[in-house]
């Protein structure tokens, strides 16, 4: 099936299951153990090894030797893998740094060998006695030191304009020209890295805890130069990814390459204090925003450059995309530049490009709305456009940005806020911040495969994956939906590449793809069982297990009567997403409370307020954007990965030191939905949620805290050594 035409009545409208809050059927398996994981499975692998990685002790250079000796006389070693005995290995699409270092080394714990052996622990002292020389070279590890020669990307990261900014900005009677610092983040999920690997002849099997699982297929495929249908991945159930488990990563490949070594089964989970440096993180950023405007608040110049750093051939950190299209302005330009680093690998997280340059653009706009005069809610207002700003003859399919602000400011009693530093509660200044949410909305192509038995049940199967955000309660609720059956009747089968191809877990686009690709499967099985019926299938309702047409009844088992009756289809997409601008959108709101003597700093209560197409299921939506909002507190208030710039690591690699935010740190948040359908984004006329909850979180809190203090903090986490020294006076 192909969408290009804007979606009209179908049978999803009907929301009798669609839309309600259900339980997610997958959560009594969780909380009772039963839901097994990556690293848990036990069937076919009763007789499995343990591997442990051995991680570069530098960022750069050679590897001279390897010295395997003592470590394969350990009690219980089986073998020892290494580039050089692994044979000849590629590389995946989606990785910049070989999996497997040797003999170059790109990073600070890039695996240069596995150890395997009868034990974990007997793994892990083995691999201590592995001996490694290198020859150390010069590394770049400061983004700061390495901007004069950071390059213009290529790959769509070109620089953007529209209209004459360096003459509207000139001529601008008020403008704001400031830099605003992001650091390093770490995806921090609870589950680490992890895969169980077991070849049966040339084929291999892995468990893994993989979000993307046709993309980690191919990838592992061409790694091991092998055929891709040689290969099988299996990941229904995956603890956080928040993008660190898009792509291929070291556990994968060396479980196999480790399990073919010694010929059984192998398990390799990364070790926390592992997961900082060998996988992936959000990059460090240095922006830089300038803002013309009139008198009356409207923009008439915008600009947004950004600069972050990735190893040789990586990516930007896209944190200007939102700057073309948040707020009107005849003039805007946008820059990113890209510098080479050799820290560890720069890549998507949570929200990649629009959570880091919301931090900085919200806090932007609310000291450009400071110098105005204006209220900070009042001055996005006035800047809201229906249509892509740099491309005025494309309208947003739908935009409620407005209304989340107003609806979001009327229900936080905004209207009580006051100048910054004139509200205390005791020892407490007290503020409150906004910021707008921005994310784009992103369709994948979406497989699915559904199955009816003669007892009426259906069964649908997809390599789609649920890494904790509902994928297995809404698709289970779009089947009940398109086929009239009751939810208990549907079972969900997810994660398994011997499935069709899903838009995987990422970008905010899965649950909008995904359950679209089960509509379309669900379409071709509704026509299917109504021509086995002898009806109509232009005039058919499927409604309470049965199938109605006319005064005919029948039950919808019988279409299976003589066998299960399987279809499969795929949604792919029409050229919508060009005529129109599909994009979600939001306003966070958040009061902080800052202790005047110490600096201490609390959150007090949070409200999201979201305009992002038909929820498919508020209850599980709601807890998407409150972990995102929890997330973007972190962002603002303690997460950063600290860079030891001498010798090229992230020095605090594991959940001891790198902090998150805990359930003391958050006590009241709210979410509210807007209504909304937008037939122009899928036959669900659904958005993506859970990135947008962040976006623009970490602003709100930024500006919160200005409003208690009247001290402006531009530079990411707002630790209180930042601000002590320039507290108001204490009394």
């Amino acid at each position: 099936m192909k969408f290009e035409q804007p979606a009209g009545a179908n049978p999803i409208d009907q929301m009798k299951v669609v839309g309600r809050p259900h339980d997610r059927i997958d959560g009594p398996l969780k909380t009772t153990g039963r839901a097994l994981y990556a690293y848990e499975h036990r069937q076919g692998v009763e007789n499995a090894a343990y591997g442990y990685v051995v991680g570069s002790a530098i960022a750069k250079g050679r590897i001279r030797s390897i010295d395997a000796a003592a470590a394969l006389a350990s009690p219980g070693v089986l073998g020892v893998v290494t580039a050089e005995t692994a044979g000849e290995l590629g590389k995946g699409q989606y990785n910049t740094a070989r999996l497997l270092a040797g003999p170059e080394v790109q990073h600070y714990h890039q695996a240069v060998a596995v150890v395997v052996a009868e034990t974990f622990e007997q793994a892990r002292a083995a691999a201590a006695s592995l001996k490694v020389g290198y020859a150390r070279a010069q590394g770049r590890f400061s983004l700061e030191n390495q901007r004069a020669s950071a390059k213009e990307p290529d790959g769509g990261n070109e620089d953007k304009t529209s209209g004459d900014f360096d003459t509207a900005f000139a001529g601008a009677p008020v403008t704001l020209d400031e830099e605003y610092h992001t650091p390093d983040q770490s995806h921090a999920m609870m589950e680490p890295h992890a895969s169980i690997a077991r070849w049966n002849g040339d084929e291999l099997f892995v468990w893994t805890s993989n979000q993307m699982i046709d993309w980690g297929r191919s990838d592992l495929a061409a790694t091991l130069k092998m055929p891709k249908e040689k290969v099988r991945i299996s990941s229904p159930y995956v603890g956080g990814g928040f993008g660190g488990k898009l792509f291929l990563r070291a556990d994968a490949l060396l479980a196999a390459l480790a399990a073919r070594e010694v010929r059984r089964p192998v398990k390799v989970a990364l070790p926390r204090p592992f997961m900082g440096n060998n996988t992936t993180h959000r990059p460090a950023t240095a922006q830089r925003i300038r803002i013309g405007a009139g008198r009356d608040g409207r923009i008439t110049a915008l600009s947004h450059e950004s600069w972050s750093g990735d190893l040789p051939g990586g990516g930007p950190e896209t944190a200007t995309g939102q700057t073309q299209l948040l707020y009107g302005s005849p003039a805007i330009v946008t820059r990113l530049r890209l510098a080479e680093l050799d820290l560890p690998e720069a890549n998507a997280m949570r929200a990649p490009g629009e959570a880091p340059g919301l931090m900085a653009l919200e806090i932007a706009m609310d000291e450009m709305a400071e110098k105005l005069g204006m209220d900070p809610v009042a001055f996005r207002v006035v800047n809201d456009t229906q249509v892509d700003p740099m491309k005025p003859e494309r309208p947003f399919s739908q935009r409620q940005l407005v209304r989340c602000l107003e609806e979001g400011a009327e229900r936080f009693g905004w209207s009580r806020r006051a100048a910054p530093g004139s509200t205390q509660d005791g020892r407490w200044l007290v503020g409150m911040g906004v910021a707008a949410a921005f994310r784009n909305n992103m369709n994948m192509k979406s497989a699915a495969r559904v199955r009816l038995s003669s007892d009426g049940r259906v069964t649908v199967e997809t390599d789609m994956t649920d890494i904790g955000t509902g994928s297995y309660t809404i698709i289970a609720q779009t089947a009940a939906e398109m086929l009239g059956v009751d939810l208990d009747r549907v079972s969900v089968v997810l994660g398994d590449s011997s499935f069709p191809v899903s838009a995987g877990s990422g970008g905010q686009w899965g649950a909008n793809s995904a359950t679209s690709g089960v509509y379309a499967a669900c379409v071709k099985l509704r026509r299917t069982a109504a021509e086995r019926l002898g009806l109509n299938p232009d005039d058919v309702v499927f409604s309470g297990g049965r199938v109605r047409s006319g005064r005919r009844s029948t039950p919808l088992g019988q279409a299976a009567r003589d066998g299960d009756l399987v279809v499969e289809d795929t949604m792919e997409w029409g050229d919508l997403a060009e005529r129109y601008q599909q994009s979600t959108f939001g306003a966070h709101f958040v009061e902080a409370v800052v202790d005047r003597f110490t600096g201490q700093t609390h959150i007090r209560r949070m409200l999201a307020v979201c305009a992002a197409g038909r929820i498919l299921n508020p209850k599980t939506a709601r807890s998407q954007v409150i972990g995102a909002m929890t997330m973007g507190v972190g962002g603002a208030l303690m997460e950063e990965l600290a860079v030891d710039k001498r010798v090229g690591f992230f020095v605090n690699h594991d959940l001891a030191s790198y902090e998150v935010p805990v359930h003391a740190d958050i006590p009241h948040q709210e979410v509210v939905f807007l209504e909304e359908a937008d037939d122009k984004v899928s036959p669900m006329k659904a958005k993506g949620v859970g990135e947008l909850g962040l976006c623009g979180v970490g602003a709100a809190v930024a500006n919160a805290i200005y409003n208690a203090t009247g001290v402006r903090i531009r530079e990411y986490p707002i630790t209180l050594d930042k601000y002590l020294d320039r507290l108001p006076e204490v009394a």
